[in-house]
Protein backbone atom coordinates (compact mmCIF):
# COMPACT_ATOMS: atom_id res chain seq x y z
CA UNK A 1 0.00 0.00 0.00
CA UNK A 2 1.36 3.43 -0.91
CA UNK A 3 0.32 5.12 2.34
CA UNK A 4 2.33 8.31 1.74
CA UNK A 5 4.22 10.03 -1.08
CA UNK A 6 6.00 13.22 -2.05
CA UNK A 7 3.62 14.59 -4.66
CA UNK A 8 3.73 17.62 -6.91
CA UNK A 9 1.76 20.41 -5.22
CA UNK A 10 2.58 23.30 -7.55
CA UNK A 11 -0.03 23.39 -10.31
CA UNK A 12 2.25 25.71 -12.35
CA UNK A 13 4.51 22.70 -12.95
CA UNK A 14 1.59 20.74 -14.38
CA UNK A 15 0.72 23.69 -16.61
CA UNK A 16 4.31 24.16 -17.77
CA UNK A 17 5.38 20.52 -18.16
CA UNK A 18 2.12 18.92 -19.28
CA UNK A 19 0.24 21.77 -20.97
CA UNK A 20 -2.56 21.28 -18.45
CA UNK A 21 -5.26 23.70 -17.35
CA UNK A 22 -6.22 24.22 -13.72
CA UNK A 23 -9.79 23.87 -12.51
CA UNK A 24 -9.42 27.11 -10.56
CA UNK A 25 -13.06 27.27 -9.45
CA UNK A 26 -12.73 23.94 -7.66
CA UNK A 27 -9.51 25.08 -5.99
CA UNK A 28 -11.20 28.29 -4.77
CA UNK A 29 -14.12 26.27 -3.39
CA UNK A 30 -11.76 23.83 -1.67
CA UNK A 31 -9.72 26.49 0.16
CA UNK A 32 -12.83 28.20 1.51
CA UNK A 33 -14.33 24.84 2.44
CA UNK A 34 -11.23 24.08 4.51
CA UNK A 35 -11.94 27.14 6.68
CA UNK A 36 -15.30 25.61 7.61
CA UNK A 37 -14.39 21.91 7.77
CA UNK A 38 -11.44 20.60 9.76
CA UNK A 39 -11.57 17.33 7.81
CA UNK A 40 -10.18 19.07 4.70
CA UNK A 41 -6.42 18.49 4.81
CA UNK A 42 -3.64 19.39 2.41
CA UNK A 43 0.13 19.64 2.33
CA UNK A 44 1.73 23.04 2.91
CA UNK A 45 3.07 22.89 -0.64
CA UNK A 46 -0.42 23.27 -2.08
CA UNK A 47 -0.78 26.58 -0.26
CA UNK A 48 2.64 27.74 -1.48
CA UNK A 49 1.47 27.48 -5.08
CA UNK A 50 -0.94 30.39 -4.48
CA UNK A 51 1.20 32.73 -2.38
CA UNK A 52 1.97 35.00 -5.36
CA UNK A 53 -1.42 35.38 -7.09
CA UNK A 54 -1.72 36.65 -10.64
CA UNK A 55 -5.49 36.46 -11.14
CA UNK A 56 -8.68 37.29 -9.28
CA UNK A 57 -9.43 33.65 -8.32
CA UNK A 58 -5.85 33.19 -7.12
CA UNK A 59 -6.22 36.31 -4.95
CA UNK A 60 -9.39 34.79 -3.51
CA UNK A 61 -7.48 31.62 -2.65
CA UNK A 62 -4.75 33.66 -0.94
CA UNK A 63 -7.43 35.44 1.12
CA UNK A 64 -8.80 32.05 2.18
CA UNK A 65 -5.30 30.84 3.10
CA UNK A 66 -4.62 33.93 5.22
CA UNK A 67 -7.96 33.54 6.99
CA UNK A 68 -7.18 29.88 7.69
CA UNK A 69 -3.74 30.67 9.08
CA UNK A 70 -5.16 33.39 11.32
CA UNK A 71 -7.77 30.99 12.64
CA UNK A 72 -5.21 28.20 13.17
CA UNK A 73 -2.74 30.54 14.88
CA UNK A 74 -5.40 31.70 17.33
CA UNK A 75 -6.48 28.14 18.15
CA UNK A 76 -2.91 26.92 18.63
CA UNK A 77 -1.95 29.88 20.82
CA UNK A 78 -4.99 29.19 23.00
CA UNK A 79 -3.97 25.53 23.22
CA UNK A 80 -0.44 26.46 24.29
CA UNK A 81 -1.82 28.79 26.98
CA UNK A 82 -4.23 26.11 28.23
CA UNK A 83 -1.56 23.40 28.37
CA UNK A 84 0.97 25.68 30.09
CA UNK A 85 -1.60 26.25 32.83
CA UNK A 86 -2.11 22.49 33.07
CA UNK A 87 1.64 21.95 33.24
CA UNK A 88 2.03 24.54 36.01
CA UNK A 89 -0.80 22.97 38.02
CA UNK A 90 0.77 19.52 37.71
CA UNK A 91 4.20 20.82 38.75
CA UNK A 92 2.73 22.53 41.82
CA UNK A 93 1.05 19.29 42.84
CA UNK A 94 4.26 17.31 42.36
CA UNK A 95 6.18 19.71 44.60
CA UNK A 96 4.08 18.56 47.54
CA UNK A 97 3.13 15.02 46.57
CA UNK A 98 4.16 12.60 43.84
CA UNK A 99 0.97 11.27 42.26
CA UNK A 100 0.41 9.22 39.14
CA UNK A 101 -2.29 11.60 37.93
CA UNK A 102 -0.09 14.70 38.22
CA UNK A 103 2.87 12.94 36.60
CA UNK A 104 0.70 11.88 33.67
CA UNK A 105 -0.85 15.33 33.39
CA UNK A 106 2.61 16.90 33.25
CA UNK A 107 3.68 14.49 30.50
CA UNK A 108 0.59 15.07 28.40
CA UNK A 109 0.77 18.85 28.78
CA UNK A 110 4.42 18.88 27.77
CA UNK A 111 3.72 16.81 24.66
CA UNK A 112 0.77 18.98 23.64
CA UNK A 113 2.77 22.18 24.10
CA UNK A 114 5.58 20.78 21.98
CA UNK A 115 3.16 19.69 19.27
CA UNK A 116 1.28 23.00 19.19
CA UNK A 117 4.51 25.03 19.03
CA UNK A 118 5.75 22.87 16.15
CA UNK A 119 2.53 23.42 14.24
CA UNK A 120 2.77 27.18 14.88
CA UNK A 121 6.30 27.16 13.56
CA UNK A 122 5.18 25.30 10.43
CA UNK A 123 2.36 27.78 9.89
CA UNK A 124 4.77 30.71 9.99
CA UNK A 125 7.59 29.10 8.03
CA UNK A 126 8.01 30.46 4.47
CA UNK A 127 10.79 28.23 3.13
CA UNK A 128 9.64 24.89 1.70
CA UNK A 129 11.12 21.50 2.61
CA UNK A 130 10.49 17.99 1.25
CA UNK A 131 7.94 17.33 3.99
CA UNK A 132 5.74 20.11 2.59
CA UNK A 133 4.96 18.01 -0.49
CA UNK A 134 4.23 14.82 1.44
CA UNK A 135 0.67 13.55 1.26
CA UNK A 136 -1.25 10.96 3.28
CA UNK A 137 -4.65 9.26 2.99
CA UNK A 138 -7.31 11.91 3.41
CA UNK A 139 -5.16 14.73 1.98
CA UNK A 140 -6.29 16.84 -0.97
CA UNK A 141 -3.84 16.45 -3.87
CA UNK A 142 -3.56 17.90 -7.39
CA UNK A 143 -4.55 15.16 -9.86
CA UNK A 144 -4.40 15.36 -13.65
CA UNK A 145 -7.46 14.15 -15.59
CA UNK A 146 -8.87 14.63 -19.08
CA UNK A 147 -11.88 16.85 -19.79
CA UNK A 148 -13.06 17.72 -23.28
CA UNK A 149 -9.75 16.63 -24.79
CA UNK A 150 -7.77 18.87 -22.42
CA UNK A 151 -5.55 17.85 -19.51
CA UNK A 152 -6.99 19.43 -16.38
CA UNK A 153 -5.69 19.67 -12.79
CA UNK A 154 -8.24 19.12 -10.04
CA UNK A 155 -7.82 18.86 -6.26
CA UNK A 156 -8.89 15.41 -5.07
CA UNK A 157 -8.88 13.53 -1.80
CA UNK A 158 -6.39 10.67 -1.54
CA UNK A 159 -8.95 8.02 -0.59
CA UNK A 160 -11.58 7.20 -3.15
CA UNK A 161 -15.28 7.21 -2.32
CA UNK A 162 -16.94 5.79 -5.45
CA UNK A 163 -20.05 7.56 -6.70
CA UNK A 164 -23.23 6.14 -5.22
CA UNK A 165 -21.59 4.80 -2.03
CA UNK A 166 -22.61 6.11 1.41
CA UNK A 167 -20.40 8.45 3.46
CA UNK A 168 -19.77 5.60 5.91
CA UNK A 169 -17.94 3.86 3.08
CA UNK A 170 -14.84 5.87 4.04
CA UNK A 171 -14.75 4.21 7.45
CA UNK A 172 -15.86 0.78 6.31
CA UNK A 173 -13.10 0.64 3.68
CA UNK A 174 -10.25 2.84 4.96
CA UNK A 175 -7.75 1.32 2.51
CA UNK A 176 -9.43 2.71 -0.59
CA UNK A 177 -6.57 5.13 -1.22
CA UNK A 178 -5.01 2.25 -3.18
CA UNK A 179 -6.64 0.10 -5.88
CA UNK A 180 -5.24 -3.39 -6.38
CA UNK A 181 -4.59 -4.21 -10.01
CA UNK A 182 -6.02 -7.71 -9.55
CA UNK A 183 -9.35 -6.18 -8.46
CA UNK A 184 -9.80 -3.46 -11.09
CA UNK A 185 -12.71 -5.27 -12.74
CA UNK A 186 -14.23 -6.17 -9.38
CA UNK A 187 -14.22 -3.60 -6.60
CA UNK A 188 -13.13 -0.81 -8.98
CA UNK A 189 -15.25 -1.69 -12.02
CA UNK A 190 -17.11 1.61 -11.81
CA UNK A 191 -13.87 3.58 -12.28
CA UNK A 192 -11.53 1.32 -14.28
CA UNK A 193 -11.87 2.13 -17.95
CA UNK A 194 -14.05 5.14 -17.08
CA UNK A 195 -12.40 7.79 -14.87
CA UNK A 196 -8.60 7.74 -14.90
CA UNK A 197 -6.05 10.22 -13.56
CA UNK A 198 -2.40 10.55 -12.63
CA UNK A 199 -0.63 11.93 -9.58
CA UNK A 200 2.98 13.02 -10.08
CA UNK A 201 5.38 11.96 -7.31
CA UNK A 202 9.12 11.55 -6.82
CA UNK A 203 9.16 9.32 -3.72
CA UNK A 204 6.82 7.10 -1.74
CA UNK A 205 6.72 5.67 1.77
CA UNK A 206 5.71 2.28 3.13
CA UNK A 207 5.29 0.62 6.52
CA UNK A 208 7.33 -2.58 6.73
CA UNK A 209 8.08 -5.09 9.46
CA UNK A 210 11.51 -6.61 9.96
CA UNK A 211 13.55 -8.35 12.70
CA UNK A 212 15.24 -6.02 15.16
CA UNK A 213 19.01 -5.96 15.30
CA UNK A 214 20.63 -8.47 17.66
CA UNK A 215 20.87 -7.15 21.23
CA UNK A 216 24.25 -6.30 22.70
CA UNK A 217 23.63 -8.51 25.76
CA UNK A 218 23.69 -12.21 25.00
CA UNK A 219 23.40 -11.70 21.25
CA UNK A 220 19.71 -12.58 21.26
CA UNK A 221 17.47 -11.57 18.37
CA UNK A 222 14.67 -9.31 19.63
CA UNK A 223 11.13 -9.04 18.36
CA UNK A 224 9.90 -7.75 15.00
CA UNK A 225 9.92 -3.96 14.60
CA UNK A 226 7.72 -1.71 12.46
CA UNK A 227 9.54 0.96 10.45
CA UNK A 228 8.74 3.42 7.67
CA UNK A 229 10.91 3.28 4.57
CA UNK A 230 11.25 6.00 1.96
CA UNK A 231 11.59 4.67 -1.60
CA UNK A 232 13.14 6.86 -4.30
CA UNK A 233 13.61 5.89 -7.95
CA UNK A 234 17.09 5.69 -9.41
CA UNK A 235 17.83 7.49 -11.56
CA UNK A 236 15.89 10.28 -9.82
CA UNK A 237 12.71 11.10 -11.74
CA UNK A 238 9.13 12.28 -11.44
CA UNK A 239 6.67 9.42 -11.81
CA UNK A 240 3.18 9.50 -13.33
CA UNK A 241 1.17 7.28 -11.00
CA UNK A 242 -1.76 5.48 -12.55
CA UNK A 243 -4.90 6.41 -10.60
CA UNK A 244 -8.67 5.98 -10.62
CA UNK A 245 -11.03 8.72 -9.46
CA UNK A 246 -14.68 9.45 -8.81
CA UNK A 247 -16.99 12.44 -8.47
CA UNK A 248 -19.26 11.75 -5.50
CA UNK A 249 -22.46 13.66 -4.80
CA UNK A 250 -24.97 13.21 -2.01
CA UNK A 251 -27.80 14.98 -0.17
CA UNK A 252 -26.74 17.47 2.50
CA UNK A 253 -23.06 16.79 1.77
CA UNK A 254 -20.52 18.74 -0.32
CA UNK A 255 -19.43 17.20 -3.60
CA UNK A 256 -16.26 15.14 -3.29
CA UNK A 257 -13.58 14.45 -5.87
CA UNK A 258 -11.44 11.55 -4.67
CA UNK A 259 -8.94 9.06 -6.09
CA UNK A 260 -6.91 5.92 -5.50
CA UNK A 261 -3.46 4.94 -6.79
CA UNK A 262 -3.27 1.58 -8.55
CA UNK A 263 -0.85 -0.92 -6.99
CA UNK A 264 0.62 -4.19 -8.23
CA UNK A 265 3.10 -6.88 -7.25
CA UNK A 266 6.37 -5.22 -6.16
CA UNK A 267 9.71 -5.34 -7.97
CA UNK A 268 12.41 -7.45 -6.34
CA UNK A 269 14.06 -4.62 -4.39
CA UNK A 270 10.75 -3.47 -2.82
CA UNK A 271 9.83 -7.05 -1.91
CA UNK A 272 13.28 -7.58 -0.40
CA UNK A 273 12.75 -4.47 1.76
CA UNK A 274 9.65 -6.11 3.22
CA UNK A 275 6.69 -4.71 1.27
CA UNK A 276 4.23 -6.66 -0.88
CA UNK A 277 2.72 -3.92 -3.09
CA UNK A 278 4.02 -1.12 -5.29
CA UNK A 279 2.68 1.84 -7.26
CA UNK A 280 2.56 1.76 -11.09
CA UNK A 281 4.31 4.67 -12.87
CA UNK A 282 3.11 4.84 -16.47
CA UNK A 283 5.28 6.07 -19.34
CA UNK A 284 4.75 9.65 -20.59
CA UNK A 285 3.89 8.41 -24.07
CA UNK A 286 0.85 6.60 -22.63
CA UNK A 287 -0.43 9.59 -20.67
CA UNK A 288 -3.30 10.68 -22.93
CA UNK A 289 -4.38 7.10 -23.68
CA UNK A 290 -4.55 6.46 -19.93
CA UNK A 291 -6.39 9.70 -19.10
CA UNK A 292 -8.89 9.18 -21.91
CA UNK A 293 -9.53 5.41 -21.92
CA UNK A 294 -11.08 3.87 -25.01
CA UNK A 295 -14.51 2.62 -24.02
CA UNK A 296 -14.59 -1.14 -23.50
CA UNK A 297 -10.94 -1.70 -24.43
CA UNK A 298 -9.62 -2.91 -21.10
CA UNK A 299 -6.84 -4.91 -22.75
CA UNK A 300 -5.24 -1.66 -23.96
CA UNK A 301 -5.33 -0.30 -20.41
CA UNK A 302 -3.73 -3.41 -18.95
CA UNK A 303 -1.06 -3.09 -21.66
CA UNK A 304 -0.29 0.45 -20.45
CA UNK A 305 0.06 -0.81 -16.89
CA UNK A 306 2.36 -3.61 -18.07
CA UNK A 307 4.54 -1.27 -20.15
CA UNK A 308 5.34 0.82 -17.08
CA UNK A 309 8.42 2.73 -16.05
CA UNK A 310 10.71 0.37 -14.13
CA UNK A 311 13.24 2.38 -12.13
CA UNK A 312 15.23 0.81 -9.31
CA UNK A 313 13.75 1.88 -5.96
CA UNK A 314 16.38 2.67 -3.34
CA UNK A 315 15.14 2.80 0.22
CA UNK A 316 16.17 4.23 3.56
CA UNK A 317 14.58 4.78 6.93
CA UNK A 318 12.25 7.76 6.80
CA UNK A 319 13.20 10.68 9.02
Amino acid sequence: MCYSAEAWQDYDRYVRDYDAHIDIKTFVKLFWQRNENSKVKMAKGMEAAFMHPKTGPENEILTAIEAFRTQQTSELEQEVFKQRQRLADAERTLQTKMTKAATESKRIAGNKIEGALKRLSDLRRTNLVDQDSRIYPGYMVPVMVMEGGQRVIKPMRYQCRPAGKPVLYDFRYPGTYNARRDNLEGFWRGQFGVTHGVMVINAFYEHVTRPRQATAVGGETSQIENVILKFKPRPAQDMLLACLWSHWTGPDEPDLLSFAAITDEPPAEVAAAGHDRCIIPIKPEHLDAWLNPAKGNLEALYAILDDRERPYYENRLAA
